[in-house]
């Protein structure tokens, strides 16, 4: 059956097939800080109908959840946002977005089980948001990739400048996106495969000393 997302296979960027260790079935963890666009990502990729448990925030949240900087946001994600990618048609990519506000963060450990991989999603606005996930991700060994949604009215900072604020290894991607476009965001997917793929891939053998 054709996929949905026949327009990006072939591409110099897409995979021909699963590298070595890659599962057909592929786990990704949208994550990052509250109101950083996890939701709108994984709504904007999916091919399926996206499971969403966003809740209407109420007058119990207040004192509790940070709205530094989102003060218009009106909905949280309590549990996760679930989507679907078919990046080839050897790889499917099961879409987990994590919940934002610190009081679910008791939910990542379980959501990380079994991920390939993960995305952490920054808002240049509200950097230090992103710390938590780049942390958790960091301690676990999971590879991961740092998108800056790229927001109106935020700074224009580049990639050395993201990297170097959040302290990141020199291995780790920076990228630029727009959550709300689906070709970004798929762009964003298939940056985080290769990047898998690559720390997957055997070291070269060293060369005998002479």
């Amino acid at each position: 059956m054709a996929s949905a997302d026949s327009d990006i296979q072939g591409t110099p960027d897409t995979p021909a097939a699963p590298g070595p260790g890659i599962p057909l079935a592929v786990k990704i963890l949208i994550a990052g800080g509250f109101g950083v666009g996890k939701t709108t990502m994984v709504g904007s990729v999916s091919e399926i109908a996206p499971l969403s448990t966003e809740e209407v925030m109420t007058e119990a949240s207040l004192g509790v959840d940070d709205l530094g900087g989102v003060e218009e946001k009106t909905t949280t994600t309590v549990a996760l946002d679930f989507g679907r990618i078919t990046v080839t048609e050897q790889v499917v990519l099961y879409l987990f977005g994590t919940p934002g506000q610190g009081r679910f963060w008791f939910m990542w450990d379980e959501l990380a089980e079994g991920a390939l991989g993960a995305v952490v999603l920054a808002d240049t606005r509200r950097l230090d948001t992103c710390f938590p996930a780049v942390d958790f991700f960091e301690h676990r060994r999971i590879p991961f990739v740092v998108a800056v949604n790229q927001f109106d009215g935020a700074c224009g900072y580049g990639a050395q400048e993201v990297r170097e604020a959040v302290d990141l290894a020199p291995d780790v991607p920076v990228l630029f996106t727009d959550a709300r476009d689906r070709a970004a965001s798929k762009a964003v997917l298939l940056a985080l495969v290769e990047h898998v793929m690559r720390r997957r891939s055997p070291a070269p053998a060293a060369r005998p000393l002479r």
